[in-house]
């Protein structure tokens, strides 16, 4: 089964930032507004370790698409307005508000991550790692996102993926490759096939 942590997390454990962090979550913050849309590669691995692998499209705001290896019954959608999590094997559809995913932080270009995220320490410079949280809404979970300092890439950043904790304690870890940034995405590649007993219907 796929690891939902990936779909119900944010970060729990509010900080004091100083003006050096604070620079370099600016620096997050602008490189998340200057990307309208991503397609990359994505190797995901969950508390059992269990790895799956797919391919990732985004586009701003509010569109992501996990598309699994073939044989991975499930898919991760959203549409602009809800996120999806659909599996074709139970014909089950869950869905939740875009708005009670971290991934609202990659989806939503107006939302302001200073206010509710910290910097990481890591032993690499070339390295940003920030956490995310909602502290209203610590049954969301935490998500740490990292980010390689690449000049190539929006504000001088390339995202190379996240972990992701829920409220459990589950972890679910995506690594990025492959990234292409601002690329041609069409709305048609949000859109999937519902499999629920009504029968399948291109949304």
């Amino acid at each position: 089964m796929f690891a939902r942590p990936l779909a119900l997390t944010l970060f729990a454990a509010p900080a004091l930032i100083a003006a050096p962090v604070a620079g370099e979550l600016a620096q997050v913050q602008q490189h998340l507004a200057g990307v309208s849309s991503m397609t990359a590669n994505f190797s995901q691995t969950d508390r059992n370790g269990r790895v799956l692998t797919g391919t990732m499209t985004l586009k701003r705001p509010g569109k992501i698409r996990f598309q699994y290896q073939k044989g991975v019954p499930q898919l991760i959608v959203a549409d602009g307005r809800s996120l999806y999590f659909i599996d074709y094997q139970v014909r089950q559809v869950d869905r939740w508000p875009i708005g009670n995913s971290p991934l609202a932080v990659l989806l939503n270009p107006k939302r302001d991550i200073t206010k509710f995220a910290k910097l990481n320490p890591t032993s690499d410079p070339r390295v940003v790692s920030i956490e995310v949280h909602d502290s209203a809404h610590p049954e969301y979970g935490r998500i740490t996102m990292i980010f390689q300092k690449n000049a190539s890439g929006p504000a001088g950043l390339i995202l190379q993926g996240w972990v992701a904790l829920d409220s459990q304690n589950n972890r679910t870890t995506i690594r990025l490759t492959n990234q292409q940034i601002n690329g041609n995405v069409s709305d048609g590649v949000f859109r999937w096939n519902d499999p629920r007993s009504q029968g399948p219907r291109n949304r």
